[in-house]
């Protein structure tokens, strides 16, 4: 028996058996690829799959496309669209919606898992599960005690015994982070409860678990400025901090010491992403619709008025369009939408080109990025002024204000404007996972 497996090869097993293999979710789009350029049996006519896909690969892709949950939530003309831009290729497609989730999530590189989040002085670094920070410990924001004003290079912060961290959100004053159990820290100036405790009587320098939170895994956070935003595994969002402007969702104005439910997000769906500006907050639900609340200076709130929002509202230029959204970006004065076909939408104060339609004027509403559309985008970035979108082969554009070179374009000035996308070339030589860009200016 044991002769018979050893001198067994992959491809001697039945086809149903294979395509169970390339189905079960562990293997890439580029997997898939080289298995179909490099193996025949992979390539060639199968009576296990129909014969409008070109290989037993192509099948397989096609299969993880439609149980893939961005997909899956897709509407049948956005399926469509989606597959004709994708030039009629499984795998591609499903490239495309692999690198989506993963531009979301902590990204696998050849040093290990990473993020990068930036602060307004500082900087959070995610490696192998550790936390690093360096730069300007302002209210605690390093998390290395009330000793260290400072870090000139990445410094290990402290956390408890097998406590691993997931996902990390820096503000200019507070920072918190989400474990691969769900519990949530915060650090940093808790004066306006931002950081999810009660106690305000003093700065937090080290990570605190946000015992609010007890019970209620989370998955992602988010904070503005002396607010925080935490989305849990079951689609629910937990807000607390100053709301001044309604940022917290409750249909009121009063300040929340500890996390509480959004009740009209819990009403309206399972919510999938969420991203904190300033002031305003954009959430993401599970079938494509965008909501925002919070302060509407300079239209970021994206229904065509400067109005605040105490309580959650759809966002109806994409809703009447049927467009569905799968990510955002809430920037400090503007904000940038992702769809399900890699489309680009920008809205908000175009001051510098940070809109990216190559003048400086307001949009009231989402306006699609055009100059973009022959490319299918995985991940936007917005802040201060500026714009990033990373696209499916790795290349990423940026455009608004240079500000001391931080776009990265070393042919411009240090105050120069970038009105319209424009690929920065320095990276070519790499393929970008994910863009990061910092610097919240409080309102």
């Amino acid at each position: 028996m044991a002769k018979w497996l050893h001198s067994t090869s992959f491809a001697d097993l039945p086809s149903h058996l294979i395509f169970e293999v390339l189905t079960s979710g562990r293997l890439s789009a580029r997997d898939l690829v080289c298995l179909e350029l490099t193996c025949k049996m992979f390539g060639g006519s199968h009576e296990l799959y129909p014969l409008k896909f070109r290989s037993l690969v192509d099948f397989a892709a096609f299969q993880l496309c439609i149980s893939h949950s961005i997909y899956s939530r897709m509407g049948g003309d956005s399926q469509k669209q989606l597959f004709d831009r994708c030039q009629g290729k499984w795998k591609r497609v499903f490239r495309f919606l692999q690198l989506v989730e993963k531009s979301s999530n902590i990204v696998e590189t050849s040093e290990g898992n990473m993020q990068i989040a930036t602060g307004r002085y500082h900087t959070l670094l995610i490696s192998k599960a550790s936390v690093y920070s360096c730069g300007s410990s302002l209210c605690g924001v390093l998390g290395h005690g009330a000793e260290t004003t400072q870090c000139v290079s990445f410094t290990r912060i402290n956390f408890p015994p097998s406590v691993y961290v997931e996902q990390v959100s820096a503000s200019h004053n507070h920072a918190a982070f989400v474990t691969q159990s769900g519990q949530v820290f915060t650090c940093g100036d808790n004066s306006s409860f931002c950081c999810g405790h009660r106690d305000t009587s003093f700065q937090i320098f080290r990570p605190r678990l946000v015992e609010g939170l007890s019970g209620i895994p989370c998955k992602q956070v988010s904070v503005g400025h002396n607010f925080s935003v935490f989305l849990t595994r079951q689609g629910h969002v937990y807000t607390c901090g100053t709301n001044t402007y309604g940022q917290l969702g409750h249909g009121d104005t009063l300040e929340k010491s500890t996390p509480k439910v959004v009740e009209r997000l819990v009403e309206i769906g399972s919510v999938i992403q969420i991203s904190a500006g300033p002031s305003y907050v954009l959430a993401v639900v599970n079938d494509g619709r965008l909501y925002s609340f919070g302060s509407g200076s300079n239209f970021c709130l994206g229904h065509g008025e400067q109005h605040n929002e105490f309580q959650p509202r759809v966002l109806q230029t994409f809703r009447l369009k049927d467009i569905h959204i799968v990510s955002v970006s809430a920037g400090d004065e503007h904000a940038v939408a992702l769809d399900s076909n890699g489309f680009v939408y920008t809205w908000g104060k175009g001051y510098c080109g940070a809109l990216g339609h190559g003048d400086e004027i307001d949009k009231t509403i989402p306006q699609p990025l055009n100059s973009l559309k022959n490319h299918l985008a995985v991940q936007v970035c917005a802040r201060k002024r500026k714009t990033f979108v990373l696209v499916d082969t790795g290349i990423v554009y940026g455009f608004g204000w240079m500000g001391f070179g931080s776009l990265g374009f070393p042919d411009r000035g240090v105050s120069d404007k970038v009105l319209s996308p424009r690929s920065l070339d320095c990276l070519r030589a790499h393929c970008v996972s994910r863009i990061s860009t910092g610097c919240i200016t409080p309102s």
